[in-house]
Parts: C-alpha cells; structure tokens; sequence
C-alpha cells in the first residue's frame, strides 16, 4: 500500500476512535443519571472518570454520593489510588482572594475527613505491598479550571482532571489494576463499582489475570511489578519498591532507627519512599542528608517523580552543604579553602613528617592526613590524652604512644599554619555548626525528621549534628547505611554519638534486588577476607548471607596485553550499544585522574558522556562517567571498570594493610553498582 494509502487508514482509524469516545461519553452521562441529587458539573465529571474506566480504570462511587460522604470515589488506575471528592459550581469555597481552596462547607473539616480516608486507603493497600506515594488525595471542581496543589491534596478542574491523571507516571499494570480495585471494594463496602455500559464497537480489552472471582495473586502481582521495573530505563529502576519493603517505609519507631544490609538491597528505595510517608503525615519539613555531594540531586528528582505532591517539603542536601548554609543563616564567618589547608598540611609535612618515625609505618603524606582528617578532627578530639586512647576503627595499622605523639604534633603544627592562613577545612565546618547547634540562646532549625544515607561515610562529628537536629524523637532519625561499603578511612561506633538503637529499630535487609548473581558473586569475592566492623560495634565477616533474586546478568572479563587495546575494546564494547542502552551505562575509575583520560578517550570515539557531578537522575542518551565514591548510591545496568586490578597496592609495599582493604572495599562498591552486566578491565603483557 502506498502512501497516500496509509494515510487514508490512518484518518479513518482516527476517525474509528473519535466515534467511539463520543459512544463512551454518551454513555457514561447516561449512567450519571443515576446519581439524581448530583448537579449537572458533578456528572459531567463523573461521566469523565467513568470513560476512563473503558481503559482499565477502576471506579468505586459511594454509594450516598453527592448527599454525604468522607470521600465521594476511588479511583484506580496506572497512575495508583486517588482518593477523589468532587464539588460543584456552587459548593466549591475560595479563599478571601477569590482563589479555590479545599475548605468546605466545614471549614478544614472535611479536608481532615479526606486526608484521613486517603490514610485508611494506604493502610488498606499495604498488604498488596503498595508503597504509600501511589495513593493521592485529588479535589476536583466542577464547572471550573485549576491544576494547583493544597498541601497534600491535588486541585484539579473537570477540564484538566483527565489528561493529567493520563499523564501520571504508571506505577500499576493493568493485573494491579484489578487487585487493588478488588482489595478496596472490600475493605469499603460503603462503594461499589461503576461502570459504563460498553458501545457496539468497544476499545479492545485490558489484559486482565485469568478468573473473574475477586482472587487475584499476590506472588504473581510482585513478579510482573518487578518485571516491568527492570524494563524501563534505570532511574524507573531506582525508586522500584520491593512490597516486603513497605512496612518498612510505614514503621513507627519509638526513637532513633536504622536500616542496614548488604550492597543491592534497597535501603535507599526505602529512605526516599519514608521520605514521602513521613512528609505526608507531619506539619515539619523532613531533610535528608548524605555524604556524596551529587546525590542530593538525583534524590531530589527521584522523589519530585514518585511523590510531586511532597516533594517541595523534604529537603535533599550534603552534610556539607546543609551545614554551610545553617551557619550563614546563623550570621557565622566561614572561610573554606580547599587548597590554601592543603597547602597548610603540606607544609606541617615537610617540616614534622618527612624523615620521621611515621614514614616506617606509612611513607604517603596521604596517609598521614587521613589520620588528622578522619580520625583526630573526625571525632571532635581535643586533647592528646583523648586521641592516645582513642580506638581507631578502619584503621587496622597499631599505633604505639610514641607514633601518637608524633601524629598531634603534625596535627598542631597544621592547626597553627592553617589558623595563620585564616581559612577552615571541610571538618572545621561540621565542627563550627556543631557548636553553633548547641548554643542554647537560639532556636534550632525546625525538621520532623532527618534521614541520613550512607551513614557509614560520615564523621563523628558530623553525625552528632544531625542527630541534634531531632534528637531522640518519635520517627525523628532514620539512619541508613552498611559498613562493608565504607569508602572513606576512620570510623566510628553509634554509641560514642549518644545514639542508641534497640530492638526493632535496628532492621538488616538482605534480599538483594539488584545485581545478577554472577555480579555478586564476583563483587562479594573482593571482600571475601575482609572482616570489617559496622557503626553498630558488630564485626562481620566480609562474605555475607545474602538472598539474591535476579539470576540472569554476566561478568565480561577483558585482558589484553597493551594499554591501548584495552581501551579499543572497552570503546568498542560502549559503540556496540544503542543509545537507550548507552543512557543505562557507566564508566567508572578509581581517580579523578582516570576521568580526565577516559572523558578525552570517549570524546574522540564520538561517544556521548555525562559527568556524574553534573547527572541529576532524569534519564539522558549517554554513558555515565565518575569515580567509585561518586557512583555511591547509583545503580546502572552496565558498569564497565577499566584497569580494575590496578587500584589495589601490591602486597609488598610499603604501605598500611588498611589501604588495601580500603581500595577493595571500594571496587567492591564500584562493581556492586552493576545490575545486569559487569565489565572487569585488565593489562597483563603476554
């Protein structure tokens, strides 16, 4: 058929469908008759929600609707559960401005009476493992035009409320559809389902599960969720919600909790999604905080995408810069310098470290700054005293009082040259808005909750401000976190923080939702010797219990003899992919060294790149490039480790065990952030 053929079909398949939805409409205003104390608004919008379900929506209509009701219908759809009140021209209240509001006739009354239904609903849904941002409060007005949002509740017109339910993001397929209609028609008996009867010519049919008794299956349910998850593009992956998770998410804890595990299982899914719970059910605002100063960004986006209706209430921020935006909200001088306490350091080396006894133990400056940073300024230590008989944990190398000595006098001679230079460094930062936080003539800053992800990254010092901020509240501190994916030196245990977490506030997860078991076996081999403590003060050994679910995937070895064939191949394998599949994909280095060769390597082959500084979660046509540390907390369907051998020192030099142990803990974060394929670079001359 030719052209001008085609383009015939196609008008009249449009034509087709546009007779058919003027069928469907006529028909669902003839089933609003029903409804005879409704107004004429009230059915028009009816008859809207009513032809969606001629797409494989579900309608449940109380059955004293308009007269009285807490909610007037369910709708369910892709979109999720919308508890839905209409009102009419004339009921619809506004504001002294003239604007819409959601008052009533009761003032917040029946606001309340909604947002308490939309809670029964969630609680409802929770046994189909149904996250709480799937189920939203929505008022929509008749005889009138709005999309804005009150709180919690969605405004919408009748003119907007079908094409923006259309447009949202589809979290039920059409089996979960049904089930949760099912579920909700039960637990609500008050509403019965409506429907439009069909026209001559009916749309053809939603997939349905096979039986029409009201069962459904709940294993079943998961498998399809899971399955669509791992379809779309890796940022749908990253908020997927496995529904053994949800009562998690909706748990409440008497005081400070924590949510623990292995690499892979979901722990921040989980923080994001009890993100959203809490900022929907407190009048505070909810902070969440890590270490990595990139994945606020692609948190933020991730939660504006699951949960728009809250997003504007939970702030994403680092440590770092929380703590530097409170203390110029507080008026306190801060001068951060980077390169100058660098510099600083440098000289404090030159004079008290080179040629002295530390070198017999660890000949790198690095190493020696690590200690100050982490483990001397890390843990707020104020006295020699204090830091000779302080556990350095992470730090396996014994130190002898006379190596101690030695330590704080570099330390105090960095103090003394960075104080003459007028500028901090970033522990001086956590120290000064600590000390800022405890002054008690003045007002500390006003969170319901703060969640804190990959704890394990974070200072001593840092943790004891965050945990200020809320202290031992009900649901107020949420740390998340494993100590085996530990990529910073130093350590510290939850006790020396004044936290302390008992009994069902502690939760271990360990059913890995996220790599291919070839994946995780190789990762888990890394670290396999490897026993490390976590923050808990429990030492654990370094191969785990860990319940995988995803078996396909695999590991590409590729071991060529020269440097620059190995990078051909690499560069081959990232052009052998489409450019959806190259969006899914990253190139991860050790150092920001290896970002500068392999940014320029990917520029000549033509090959689109996003710096990991500068992704901010939504999906882009290009290959993902950054260090390991910053690949903390991502996820990607490819990985591709370059030289992966390479990071590890060898076992003979000179150098601190600990180093090593650091370097494999963190390939074994770079190649955990693989789900279905791992790609493991190395030279090796014939």
């Amino acid at each position: 058929m030719g052209a001008g053929g085609s383009a015939s079909r196609r008008a009249q398949d449009a034509r087709r469908q546009e007779r058919l939805l003027r069928e469907q409409w006529q028909a669902a205003l003839r089933e609003t008759r029903r409804w005879e104390a409704a107004d004429e608004g009230e059915r028009r919008v009816a008859a809207q929600l009513l032809v969606l379900t001629e797409r494989g929506w579900r309608l449940l209509v109380d059955r004293r609707w308009p007269r009285a009701a807490d909610a007037d219908m369910l709708l369910i759809g892709p979109g999720g559960v919308y508890v839905l009140d209409v009102k009419n021209r004339h009921t619809a209240p506004r504001t002294s401005d003239g604007r819409l509001s959601a008052g009533g006739e009761d003032g917040d009354g029946h606001t309340r009476k909604l947002l308490a239904m939309t809670r029964a609903a969630e609680g409802a849904v929770a046994s189909l493992g149904l996250s709480p941002v799937a189920v939203q409060p929505l008022i929509v007005f008749a005889g009138h035009r709005v999309d804005a949002s009150l709180g919690l509740i969605r405004l919408l017109g009748e003119h907007e409320v079908g094409p923006a339910l259309l447009k949202e993001p589809r979290r039920l397929r059409p089996e979960a559809v049904r089930a949760v209609g099912d579920l909700l028609e039960r637990a609500f008996p008050a509403y019965e389902t409506s429907t439009v009867t069909r026209p001559a010519e009916p749309m053809p049919p939603v997939a349905q599960t096979a039986g029409d008794d009201g069962l459904f299956d709940v294993e079943g349910l998961r498998d399809a969720a899971l399955a669509e998850a791992m379809k779309a593009p890796i940022e749908q992956w990253m908020t997927f919600l496995d529904p053994d998770q949800v009562p998690l998410v909706r748990r409440n804890w008497s005081g400070p909790a924590r949510i623990s595990g292995p690499a892979g299982t979901g722990k921040t899914v989980v923080g994001l999604h009890r993100a959203a719970y809490l900022a929907q059910r407190t009048t505070g605002r909810v902070l969440y905080v890590t270490f990595a100063k990139n994945l606020p960004r692609v948190q933020s986006t991730f939660l504006n995408t699951m949960s728009p209706a809250v997003a504007d209430r939970v702030d994403f921020r680092s440590l770092h810069q929380w703590a530097q935006e409170f203390l110029r909200a507080r008026g306190v001088a801060l001068r951060l310098h980077g390169e100058k306490a660098e510099t600083a350091f440098s000289l404090a080396w030159r004079h008290l470290g080179r040629g002295s006894l530390l070198e017999e133990i660890d000949p790198a400056p690095g190493y020696w700054h690590d200690e100050i940073d982490h483990v001397i300024k890390g843990r707020g230590l104020a006295t020699f005293e204090e830091y000779a008989a302080v556990s350095r944990l992470r730090r396996g190398t014994p130190l002898r009082r006379v190596h101690r000595q030695a330590v704080w006098a570099l330390y105090e001679s960095y103090e003394r040259l960075r104080i003459q230079r007028e500028v901090h460094d970033f522990n001086d930062v956590l120290a000064l808005a600590l000390a800022e936080m405890r002054r008690e003539d003045r007002d500390r800053p006003a969170y319901a909750a703060v969640i804190v992800d990959e704890v394990q990254d974070l200072s001593l010092v840092g943790l004891r401000l965050l945990h200020a901020l809320v202290g031992d509240a009900a649901n107020g501190l949420l740390l998340i976190g494993d100590g085996q994916q530990a990529v910073y030196p130093g350590g510290f245990r939850l006790t020396e923080a004044g936290i302390d977490i008992r009994g069902d506030r502690g939760q271990v997860l360990r059913t890995n939702y996220r790599n291919a078991q070839q994946i995780l076996d190789t990762a888990l081999a890394v670290v396999a010797e490897d026993a490390f403590e976590d923050i808990d003060g429990i030492r654990t050994p370094g191969r785990r219990d860990v319940d995988p679910t995803y078996r396909d995937g695999q590991v590409v070895r590729c071991v060529r003899p020269t440097p620059a064939e190995h990078d051909q191949a690499l560069l081959d394998a990232l052009l052998a992919l489409s450019p959806d599949e190259l969006g899914d994909a990253a190139v991860l280095c050790p150092s920001k060294r290896g970002i500068s060769d392999w940014q320029r390597l990917l520029a000549r082959a033509d090959i689109p790149v996003c710096l990991l500084e500068h992704y901010d979660g939504h999906a882009v046509p290009a290959v993902k490039l950054g260090t390991y540390r910053r690949a903390k907390g991502l996820e990607f369907k490819r990985v591709y480790l370059p030289r992966h051998d390479e990071i590890i020192p060898d076992a003979h030099a000179e150098t601190a065990p600990e180093r090593r142990q650091l370097a494999r803990s963190q390939l074994f974060v770079a190649m955990t952030r693989a789900r279905d394929t791992l790609w493991l670079g190395s030279v090796h001359p014939n």
